[in-house]
């Protein structure tokens, strides 16, 4: 049986465009797609964390429109995707949920778009969620990246999405999905 997998979107500790550590703002369309990408490549939980009250509030009242409001009949599908959404003031939070359902911290997959010494292939961690039984965590970070605090805690580093052109600055819903993809797509 392959690895529960979880993921992350963390908006605290993360780096603006300057370095400096920040809280970003959580997104409506955001939490819609990843949670939609989660459900399609079978992830056990989507995880937004930030430790402000009044963005966890945001996100509640996104998920009681889908799940009790008219967003469910207007979209039962949404509603679905959007069950697996939890909520989390920090990524320790996360930890402490995961260790609650599966009896062991989860394995930490950091994300970055900038390289990384001894960041791994997609290959080599799509194989260790394949044949590994413990739960891992895939860390999504907002604004300008993970702080290093965060990729230090990290069992390993996947190795960055590249395109063909110099740029490089996906969205966060768009990186979720690629790796998704890249991870747990069959065949």
């Amino acid at each position: 049986m392959p690895s529960p997998l979880h993921v992350a979107i963390l908006h605290y500790p993360v780096y603006d465009k300057n370095r400096d550590v920040v809280t970003t703002a959580v997104t409506n369309i955001d939490v819609h797609d990843i949670a939609r990408s989660c459900c399609t490549y079978g992830v056990e939980r989507f995880y937004v964390v930030t430790p402000v009250d009044a963005l966890r509030g945001l996100v509640r009242r996104i998920i009681r429109h889908w799940d009790e409001g008219d967003g469910r009949e207007y979209n039962p599908n949404r509603s679905e995707a959007l069950s697996l959404v939890r909520l989390e003031a920090t990524l320790e939070g996360v930890e402490i949920d995961i260790e609650r359902r599966y009896g062991v911290l989860p394995r930490l997959i950091g994300t970055s778009a900038r390289p990384s010494a001894g960041a791994e292939s997609f290959a080599s961690v799509r194989h260790s969620l394949e044949t590994t039984e413990a739960p891992s965590l895939l860390i999504l970070g907002t604004g300008w990246g993970l702080t290093e605090a965060v990729m230090s805690r990290c069992h390993c580093v996947l190795e960055p999405i590249v395109g063909p052109s110099a740029y490089n600055h996906l969205s966060v819903r768009a990186a979720a999905a690629i790796l998704l993809d890249r991870l747990r797509s069959p065949g």
